[in-house]
């Protein structure tokens, strides 16, 4: 009764407090482990204090439709997206879960208290009219070992109301254990391997987490940035459009002959399709921005502008360099990642299984003790005399003779080793092969904007001079169209290699696991440590966009 009550008072409230200090608690102490220091760490919302019957669905209804007018920098976007992200809080959600399945098999491993009681009352055939009831109480615990402990106290109250009223109480002491001496000992008994399996994988899901929070903060620096280049193209798919509504206006005003209108003609063409396409890229830009937004955690009726300032600095930094020789990145790589780093510890967890399911193809064999004391009789239930206690051992043994089962699961953790060996070295090979795209894309990129920026200040010095040409009459309308295009393709094509060298560059340090998005302004920093500076190749970077190419057949060494 004193437990029901006890128990009657705690609220939900005081269990959800519960778990999450334990699941926090947890977690702080992995991250310490694994990372040598802890960050603060919540799945708390908005929502979370409140009833959910208290939130109807016309509130979320309504809350899509709230407007605000902001400008976002990149830290301000980060921030955003940490605190109103969906993807985000579901990441924060999955290493909770895993945090919480962890409590729960701890808990098997420490003092278990129960409480219980059964009132029945009977009347039998000759009209007799009794009450039973029967009370437990006790405490039992899994051990380390394999084995089973149990503490119990039991309490049989028989009462007749009828006839002869009498009543018989007694009360029972005993001791259990239970301690596996073969199969099931120790670390190959299958609970305390699903405990040492939980605490691992709660290691994997911090890490994962980490993982995630770098790869998510890069993702939405990069999505920053492509809107940034995107705003470049509008903005030079307006110049090019006001461009040639001058250049329209100047040959309508010099012409006097049908020669002339045809050049008219031709530049008003022009003009439309400048419009057309200023247009155009006007609606692709607003279509990402709003992805942004729901990326972010927005709603799609807040108005937001990007900060151009970050694509003028980012541009005035330059190519931060990040090229590592291949092996010395892979090295790198499998030392710090930590996807690969879960990799290798699930492919030494598969090896674990086989122990265990090789332990279970032995005898069982089982030591067994108890001892107990009754109550004195008939009533007093509660004094025990030690001096006549009863107590035993023994041994208990079962033969393997039906193994098929156990045979099978044998078989089949042989079966997922070689799974995960192969899953390890797939995984491994993918993270080669990303590292050397990403160095190659850094490369391409790199010799792309250094072409790119000549290009620009070549087709620049065309149009120029076509146009004073075209003026003078010495030159067509087609020659300043083609001049036009190959400035606007250029002043595009520069942005979006800045941009994309930039992408393939943190691509590149997430997957060493070198990228640090906790340091400020993470994408303009050269995250690779000194120790590692000596692995830097000296050849292989275009510095000049008038290096020269290698040819074919020495590329393909024919």
């Amino acid at each position: 009764m004193a437990s029901f009550v006890l128990l009657s008072g705690c609220t939900t409230k005081y269990y959800r407090r519960s778990a999450d200090k334990e699941v926090y608690g947890l977690i702080h102490t992995v991250e310490g482990q694994v990372f040598g220091h802890t960050n603060a760490f919540t799945i708390d919302t908005p929502y979370s204090h409140r009833k959910p019957r208290d939130i109807p669905a016309s509130e979320l209804i309504n809350d899509r439709l709230q407007t605000n007018r902001r400008t976002l920098t990149v830290e301000g976007a980060l921030g955003l997206a940490v605190t109103n992200s969906r993807s985000y809080q579901a990441a924060k959600e999955s290493l909770y879960l895993t945090t919480l399945t962890l409590t729960g098999e701890k808990y098997a491993f420490s003092p278990q208290f129960f409480a219980n009681s059964t009132a029945i009352g009977e009347r039998n055939s000759a009209g007799e009219r009794f009450m039973t009831a029967n009370s437990r109480v006790g405490v039992g615990q899994l051990l380390m070992s394999g084995g089973k402990l149990g503490v119990n106290l039991a309490n049989d109250v028989l009462r007749y109301y009828t006839g002869n009223p009498r009543q018989s109480v007694l009360s029972a002491l005993s001791v259990d254990l239970t301690q596996p001496l073969l199969r099931g000992f120790g670390r190959n008994n299958p609970a305390v391997e699903a405990l040492t399996q939980a605490e691992r994988n709660v290691v994997y899901a911090v890490r994962g987490y980490a993982f995630y929070q770098d790869q998510f903060a890069m993702e939405i620096v990069n999505d920053y940035f492509g809107l940034l280049a995107q705003k470049d193209v509008i903005r030079n798919r307006y110049k090019d459009y006001q461009s040639w509504v001058q250049s329209t206006k100047r040959l309508a005003a010099r012409a006097n002959d049908r020669e002339k209108l045809v050049d008219v003609d031709q530049a008003r063409q022009q003009e439309l399709a400048a419009k057309n396409s200023y247009i155009n890229a006007l609606a692709t830009y607003q279509n990402a921005l709003d992805q942004f937004k729901i990326r972010l955690g927005l709603t799609i009726g807040e108005e937001v502008s990007l900060d151009d300032k970050a694509l003028v600095q980012l541009a005035r930094g330059g190519l931060v360099p990040a090229m590592l020789e291949s092996d010395a990145a892979y090295r790198l790589a499998v030392q710090n990642q930590p996807q690969i780093l879960n990799a290798i510890d699930q492919f030494e967890d598969s090896k674990r299984k086989i122990s265990v399911a090789a332990d279970q193809l032995k005898p069982e064999l089982n030591f067994l003790a108890n001892a107990s004391m009754n109550s004195e009789p008939p009533t007093d239930y509660a004094r025990f005399d030690p001096s006549k206690f009863r107590g035993g051992v023994g041994m208990e043994l079962n033969l393997p003779i039906d193994p098929v089962p156990r045979r099978n699961n044998y078989r089949a953790t042989l079966v997922s080793f070689e799974s995960q060996l192969r899953s390890l070295t797939l995984t491994l090979d993918n993270l080669k092969e990303s590292i050397d795209r990403a160095q190659r894309t850094l490369v391409q990129k790199q010799q792309n904007y250094l072409i790119q920026n000549n290009a620009l200040e070549l087709a620049k010095r065309r149009v120029t001079s076509i146009t004073m040409l075209l003026e003078a009459g010495r030159a067509e309308v087609r020659d300043l169209v083609d001049a036009q295009n190959a400035q606007l393709i250029s002043e595009n094509a520069v942005t979006a290699a800045l941009v994309e060298y930039q992408v393939a560059r943190l691509q590149l340090l997430l997957d060493v696991g070198v990228l640090d998005t906790d340091a400020p302004q993470f994408w303009l920093k050269d995250h690779l440590p000194d120790a590692v500076l000596g692995s830097r190749p000296r050849r292989g970077q275009a510095e000049t966009a008038n290096q020269p190419v290698v040819p074919p057949d020495q590329f393909f060494k024919d």
